[in-house]
């Protein structure tokens, strides 16, 4: 039976974020000369899950989940080499930033075992038609919640 004991309760640890998870095949030619994953696939392997996530393949009602938005920024730790196998690979994203423009997406390339990839971007709200940085909407910001 726990007893008060005059120090202050240690807080909750902080809700995990609900992580979004696109399975990659890794193909033979995605192998560097070492037989590792080559950086430039790694980044093929964000690009696909972030466009999973974000799915901009719309909302089965013909508009768009997203408008137009850019990347500002990207930032990759390359933990341990990743090599051909015969089982996928998660990329696990989540939103750890959200601002009235912008939002910020961290990255897991991982499987069970070990973490090979660590990586950031930095995404902005681009209006295509005046080519100009615009404001997140309310239905955009809102989707992104879901992953913060």
């Amino acid at each position: 039976m726990a007893r008060y004991t005059g120090l202050a309760v240690p807080e909750a640890p902080p809700e995990q974020p609900t992580r979004h998870v696109h399975h990659v095949q890794i193909r033979f030619a995605d192998l560097d000369p070492l037989n590792h994953v080559n950086n430039v696939r790694m980044l093929t392997y964000l690009e696909d899950a972030r466009i999973a996530l974000l799915r901009w393949d719309g909302r089965g009602d013909g508009s768009l989940r997203f408008n137009g938005l850019v990347v500002a920024r990207h930032e990759v730790d390359y933990v341990a080499p990743l090599q051909l196998r015969r089982t996928p690979v998660r990329v696990e994203t989540w939103v750890t930033e959200l601002k009235n423009a912008s939002f910020t997406l961290r990255y897991e390339i991982r499987d069970d075992d070990r973490v090979y990839a660590r990586a950031m971007s930095v995404l902005v709200g681009f209006d295509i038609d005046t080519q100009e940085i615009r404001r997140l909407d309310d239905s955009e910001r809102s989707y992104l919640e879901r992953f913060r």
